[in-house]
């Protein structure tokens, strides 16, 4: 039922992702026809962020039709954590962008005079620009809240959005005072606003890259929840990690009493464990080993 409904989400992606990319493609030719016309950094800048959203959208596309593919005796879990991989793919990508933009906003910043900047072009370039992105937003919006790759591809489509407001801002300013480092500021606004994005994207992915259990999970809690199952005497070795966004796994170690192995009560205890896990935490699997209070002695206290 978990896997349809993952199934699920992941079509609705990829339709998503198939009409953000024409979007933003669109966009895209729009914003280097203005830059090239206007002699903006802060344009040109923005259309190099927007051609980082249409290759982070393409990325993004190809994750979620490999994560689709189905498990097999190899894969286990299947190929649902290349959606992480795209995410960080991504992230890195934002922070490029961003580095670029600084140096060059900076080295404009030192010589002023060597560039033109025409406000009217990059003005009404800035106008066409941030209208595509609230249009890719618009269609991304629905999938950013269940898959990091769809945030990070949301959360690129955002950036540039933002650069799009700031490239409308210096160009109104380049025209009603003539102050054309507006541009190389607007440039260095951009390069800002991007950085803290990526690097809470790249975040989320080295925390279930690593295996670090998911934010919105305290295994203190868990552990608690499990202890107060009628028969449970402690549990140990509880691990919990995600696959991919969304899709958590959990497992432990629950020490019972004896009772439960001698009056034959070892599926009504797991029965109680699934529902008691599900009714307070958002796990997609979880494995129980249930064992003897005096089996404990015979295991190494090598996990939490």
């Amino acid at each position: 039922m978990a896997h349809d409904h993952q199934h699920g989400h992941m079509a609705a992606d990829g339709r998503r992702l198939r009409l953000a990319i024409l979007i933003i493609a669109f966009g895209l030719v729009a914003q280097l026809t203005g830059a090239l016309l206007s002699g903006s950094l802060a344009l040109l800048a923005d259309s190099g962020h927007m051609f980082s959203d249409l290759a982070g959208l393409v990325i993004a596309l190809v994750a979620t039709i490999v994560a689709a593919r189905p498990a097999s005796g190899r894969q286990t879990y299947g190929y649902r954590r290349a959606e992480v991989f795209a995410a960080m793919i991504n992230g890195l990508v934002l922070v490029a962008v961003s580095v670029s933009v600084a140096v060059a906003a900076v080295g404009r910043l030192l010589e002023p005079s060597d560039h033109e900047v025409l406000g009217v072009p990059m003005l009404v370039v800035g106008l066409v620009g941030g209208a595509t992105n609230v249009a890719a937003l618009l269609v991304l919006r629905g999938g950013a809240t269940h898959s990091i790759n769809m945030r990070g591809a949301y959360l690129e489509v955002l950036g540039d959005l933002l650069g799009s407001v700031a490239v409308v801002v210096a160009s109104i300013i380049v025209l009603t005072t003539g102050f054309v480092q507006a541009d190389s500021v607007g440039s260095l606004i951009i390069a800002a606003m991007i950085v803290p994005r990526a690097w809470s994207l790249l975040r989320e992915v080295f925390r279930v890259l690593f295996g670090s259990a998911p934010g919105d999970i305290d295994l203190d809690d868990v552990r608690a929840h499990i202890t107060g199952t009628p028969g449970v005497v402690s549990a140990h070795d509880v691990h919990a990690w995600q696959i991919t966004s969304g899709a958590t796994v959990f497992s432990a170690h629950v020490v019972v009493e004896r009772d439960v192995f001698c009056d034959m009560r070892v599926d009504e205890t797991l029965d109680s464990l699934d529902r008691c896990l599900a009714a307070h935490f958002e796990v997609e699997h979880a494995t129980f080993q249930l064992e003897p209070a005096d089996h404990a002695d015979h295991e190494r206290a090598t996990h939490a």
